[in-house]
């Protein structure tokens, strides 16, 4: 299936308080980071969440942050990564991309964190335009639900 034969995403129904969410955003595209936000902020309004924002250098540092907010003394039901990574002609695309996914897994698993990715990884522009605009399938709002759901699933495990 692809993106165009889903649904478009909007906000899953989560048991228990208002979920307080952390999105933690690389704008090094701010056009794109803007648009995956605006996605996410969509969701997490209509579930009533609240949530907080921090900017990161670079999708690599995305990881990093969450795990800095964990040592940190706020505490946050549900986490959304975003930002994007263009393809260019070394070989730097290909490790970034792979070590900003498998350190968001890694902390989802160690942690168990409800986290959702929303990372483009692209080859050009007018395809994370495409997936951050507010028209269609905004892979910041798909993120954004997807951290909901994965929230809505650990408080019925009494997590």
């Amino acid at each position: 299936m692809s993106t165009e034969d889903a649904a478009l995403p909007a906000a899953p129904r989560v048991d228990g308080p208002p979920p307080h969410v952390l999105i933690v955003r690389a704008p090094y595209y701010q056009e794109i980071a803007d648009g995956l936000l605006d996605g996410a902020s969509r969701i997490l309004r209509e579930a009533g969440a609240t949530f907080a924002l921090i900017d990161v250098a670079g999708a690599y540092e995305l990881p990093q942050a969450i795990r800095l907010a964990l040592r940190g003394n706020q505490r946050f039901d549900a986490y959304v990564a975003l930002g994007c990574v263009v393809k260019g002609e070394t070989d730097h695309y290909d490790h970034i991309c792979r070590e900003t996914i498998r350190g968001l897994m890694s902390l989802s698993l160690q942690f168990g964190l409800a986290l959702g990715q929303g990372v483009l990884t692209v080859h050009r522009l007018d395809q994370a335009r495409a997936r951050s605009s507010s028209n269609g399938h905004n892979k910041g709002a798909e993120a954004a639900a997807a951290a909901l759901v994965q929230l809505h699933v650990a408080r019925g495990f009494g997590a």
